[in-house]
C-alpha cells in the first residue's frame, strides 16, 4: 500500500535527496518548508550547500510539471508541494507564535491525513519535539533514519571462531591458512568474512591455544599478524585490538584505517606512533598530517588572537601531549648515547618538516600525496565533510579517522548518523580499507572506571 510521507525542513538540510529515499510512495514538501529553505541558501555553510541542492533538484521537477499536481520519481513514487488550509485547526491555532512554521506543517499533514482516509500518512522529521507534538494531535510521526546505524551492530573489524586445535597447527605451521578450509572448520561461524577483518582463532579443545590472522578475500587466505615484539616507537600492544589496530596502521597496501574506540583505549596514541614511525624511520611517507574538528566541549571561551598557528594550539593541545609522551619513552642505548628522538618536541618535527597539525577548515580543493594523515575526533564531522577530507588523498597517502560515537560536540550529527560511524559502514569489506573498534582502556583504572560507569 502506498503511503504519503511529509517532510519538514530539517530533513532535506540533512540529507539534500531524502526526498529520493522513499521507494514508491507520495512524498509531501510542504510550501512552508521551501520558505524555511530559501532563508538559508545564502549561507556559506553546509546548511546553505544542502538548502541550494533542495532548490535544484525541485526546479528539475519542476520540468516535469506542475508540482502542486504531483510529478513522478525514477523510483515510482511521487512528489508534491502541498499547502495547508487557510484555517489552522483549533489546537493549532492556539499554540504560541514561535512555532508557527512547525504549525503549518503539522496543519498540512493533517490536510493531507484527512483528505486521503485510506492512506496511511506519516511526518518525517529530525526535530524530536515535534514528533512529539505530532502524536500528540493523533498524526504518526517517524525519524528519518536513511543513514543511521546502530552503534551496537556496527563492525567492530575483529571477530573470534572457534576450531580445533589441528587449525591452529596447520596455521602456525604453514604461516596461513585457506579461507574455505577455516569456514569448514567453523561451520557454525554465522557469516561471511570480510576483507581485512582479524579472525582469533580459539581451540575448542584448550581455549588458552589462540591464533590472530587477517582475512584476504581476494586470496581467499588468512595471513598471520605482524610480529610486534618490538613495538613501535616505544609503544607495544597491550590488547589484542591494539596488536590488530597496528598491524593495520604499518601495512602500506591498506590506505583508510577507521578507528572506534573509547576514551582512554589508546587510539590517537597509536595512530600518531605508526605515522611517526612511517614517515621518520621507514621513511614510507614525506610527513605526518594531524588534524581534528574544531568543536569545544561544553561553553566556549569566545574568539582567540594570534595567528592561525597559536589560535590553533588550545585545540591541538591533545595532539602535542601525545607526540611529546612518545618522545620521552626513549630509554639510553647500550653505549651510553641518548637515542636520536631524545629531547626532540614536537616543534622539532614540525620545524624539520616532518610534522604538520592543520585544521579541517581549508581543506577543500588541496591535493595531500605522499602523507600519513591522522583525523582526531572524527565521530564530530557529518559524512559529507568526511567525503570531502577522503577525496583530498592523493597518491601514496594514508588516511586515519579516529573517534568515540559516544563524545560527539557537534549539535548536528549523532552516535549513529555521524560521518565516522558511516565511513566504517560504507567501507566494510573493501580492499584498500580496515577498521578496528578498541574496547579496552589503557590509560588508567581511573579513567577505565570513570569511562564505564559515568
Amino acid at each position: 500500500m502506498q503511503k504519503h510521507f511529509v517532510l519538514d525542513t530539517n530533513v532535506l538540510l540533512h540529507d539534500p535527496l531524502g526526498m529520493f529515499q522513499f521507494a514508491d510512495n507520495i512524498v509531501v514538501i510542504p510550501i512552508v518548508v521551501l520558505e524555511e529553505v530559501d532563508q538559508f541558501k545564502k549561507e556559506l555553510s553546509d546548511r546553505g550547500r544542502s538548502a541550494r541542492e533542495v532548490c535544484r533538484r525541485l526546479d528539475e521537477l519542476r520540468e516535469q510539471g506542475h508540482l502542486a499536481d504531483g510529478v513522478p520519481l525514477k523510483n515510482g513514487g511521487l512528489l508534491k508541494v502541498a499547502i495547508a488550509t487557510a484555517d489552522l485547526p483549533t489546537t493549532l491555532s492556539n499554540m504560541r507564535p514561535g512555532h508557527s512554521a512547525d504549525n503549518m506543517i503539522l496543519a498540512t499533514a493533517l490536510r493531507v491525513r484527512d483528505s486521503n482516509p485510506g492512506t496511511p500518512t506519516i511526518l518525517v522529521t529530525k526535530d524530536v519535539n515535534l514528533r512529539i507534538r505530532a502524536d500528540a494531535l493523533g498524526l504518526s510521526a517517524v525519524d528519518y533514519d536513511v543513514e543511521r546505524i546502530t552503534i551496537e551492530e556496527l563492525y567492530s573489524g575483529c571477530a573470534d571462531i572457534t576450531v580445533g586445535s589441528d587449525v591452529i597447527n596447520a596455521f602456525y605451521q604453514e604461516g596461513r591458512l585457506s579461507l574455505d578450509a577455516l569456514k569448514t572448520a567453523a561451520a557454525d561461524y554465522p557469516r561471511a568474512v570480510y576483507m581485512n577483518e582479524y579472525l582469533l582463532l580459539r581451540s575448542r579443545d584448550n581455549p588458552s591455544q589462540t591464533a590472530l590472522g587477517r582475512a584476504d578475500t581476494a586470496q581467499n587466505t588468512l595471513l598471520p599478524t605482524r610480529k610486534l615484539r618490538e613495538g613501535v616507537w616505544g609503544v607495544r600492544p597491550r590488547n589484542k585490538e591494539q596488536h590488530c589496530l597496528l598491524d593495520l596502521l604499518l601495512n602500506d597496501d591498506i590506505k583508510l584505517v577507521t578507528l572506534v574506540g573509547k576514551a582512554g583505549t589508546g587510539k590517537t596514541l597509536l595512530a600518531i606512533a605508526a605515522g611517526l614511525q612511517k614517515v621518520t624511520e621507514e621513511r614510507v611517507y614525506h610527513k605526518l598530517l594531524v588534524s581534528r574538528p574544531i568543536f569545544p566541549l561544553g561553553r566556549d571561551i569566545g574568539f582567540l588572537p594570534g595567528t592561525v598557528e597559536e589560535k590553533l594550539n588550545p585545540w591541538m593541545q591533545p595532539i602535542y601531549d601525545n607526540v611529546e609522551f612518545l618522545l620521552n619513552l626513549s630509554q639510553p642505548s647500550g653505549n651510553g648515547q641518548r637515542d636520536r628522538r631524545q629531547g626532540q618536541s614536537h616543534q622539532d618535527l614540525v620545524d624539520m618538516g616532518l610534522m604538520a597539525i592543520e585544521p579541517l577548515t581549508y581543506i577543500r580543493g588541496r591535493s595531500i600525496p605522499n602523507q600519513f594523515m591522522i583525523v582526531d575526533e572524527a565521530q564530530n564531522l557529518t559524512p559529507h565533510e568526511v567525503k570531502t577530507i577522503i577525496t583530498r588523498v592523493g597518491d601514496n597517502t594514508k588516511i586515519v579517522l579516529t573517534g568515540d560515537p559516544y563524545q560527539i560536540d557537534n549539535p548536528y550529527v549523532d552516535a549513529s548518523n555521524n560521518g565516522l560511524t558511516t565511513v566504517v559502514e560504507r567501507f566494510k569489506g573493501r580492499a584498500l580499507a580496515g577498521t578496528i573498534t578498541l574496547v579496552k582502556g589503557e590509560r588508567s583504572p581511573l579513567a577505565e572506571l570513570a569511562s564505564n560507569l559515568l
